[in-house]
């Protein structure tokens, strides 16, 4: 039977040895990825050199990856990418601050969670796409429309998150916490928040995502600024190669998206078994 000292030893060497392995993988699923990519290149390329599609309509990579380079040397193209991230991140931003503040209140009180269940189950489900007409009707093309759509989508997201994690708090250390007297901000802080970041890391990357699509389908539809706005522009024109390097632009951008909420939530749950990667023995 190993002894505590011994046990530790061997945790440690446990997680030496995970961590090596991750390293080892990365390449290799980096490799992966990028052949996945040029694969995929490749047969829309061939699709349309061989005639499978109407090169007319969906020009081949090989034209539009050149375009893609040539529009990112104007001014144009950076104010539309700086419109469409202003609208994101402000939307991402206000459904956080409202997502987090009501789940952790909703989450905290058995009572408001049964009065809101049926609430939440009945407005969640609504495409948010369905609310463009209301959009359109109080602010018009204006940013407001935009923003609308982003936090009502990005909101759900993050708020169920918080509550599974509030409904994951240990009642005893909440019973604890209470018995040497600390104050409700106190017992949110030190015994809440810490076990609810995990999910809440989780409802914001996903919220990223999401906010990024109802960015660019409100430029596309109600016609705000940015790279939906610019997409819409150059379908109405004919300009197929510019609308459809535009369109590669948005996901590159999304993939910076969302490896910039892996970091954030890689750095903010270093501590977390999920992130460590930790092998028990």
């Amino acid at each position: 039977m190993q002894s505590p000292g011994d046990q530790t030893v061997t945790r440690s060497v446990a997680a030496v040895q995970a961590k090596s392995r991750r390293r080892r993988y990365r390449p290799r699923r980096a490799l992966l990825g990028l052949a996945g990519i040029l694969t995929l290149l490749a047969i829309w390329e061939i699709a349309a050199r061989v005639g499978l599609v109407d090169p007319r309509f969906l020009p081949p990579p090989s034209e539009v990856l050149p375009r893609l380079l040539e529009i990112a040397t104007i001014a144009p193209f950076w104010i539309a990418v700086g419109d469409t991230l202003v609208q994101w991140g402000l939307g991402l931003a206000i459904a956080l601050v409202l997502a987090s503040v009501t789940g952790v209140v909703i989450g905290l009180s058995p009572f408001l969670r049964r009065a809101t269940s049926s609430t939440v189950e009945f407005l969640r489900p609504v495409p948010s796409v369905a609310l463009i007409p209301l959009a359109v009707l109080l602010f018009g093309v204006r940013i407001e429309a935009s923003l609308l759509l982003i936090v009502y989508a990005a909101f759900w997201q993050i708020f169920i998150q918080v509550l599974y994690g509030v409904a994951d708090v240990d009642k005893i250390a909440m019973d604890t916490g209470q018995s040497y007297g600390f104050s409700t901000w106190q017992r949110i802080r030190d015994i809440v928040f810490p076990t609810t970041l995990p999910y809440l890391m989780t409802g914001i990357r996903l919220a990223a995502a999401v906010a990024l699509i109802l960015a660019i389908t409100a430029q596309l539809i109600i016609g705000t600024p940015g790279l939906g706005l610019e997409i819409a522009r150059a379908q109405n024109a004919g300009l197929y190669t510019t609308m459809y390097a535009l369109v590669l632009a948005t996901g590159f951008l999304g993939v910076l998206i969302n490896f910039g909420a892996r970091f954030l939530e890689r750095a903010l749950l270093s501590w977390h078994h999920s992130v460590r990667g930790e092998i028990p023995v």
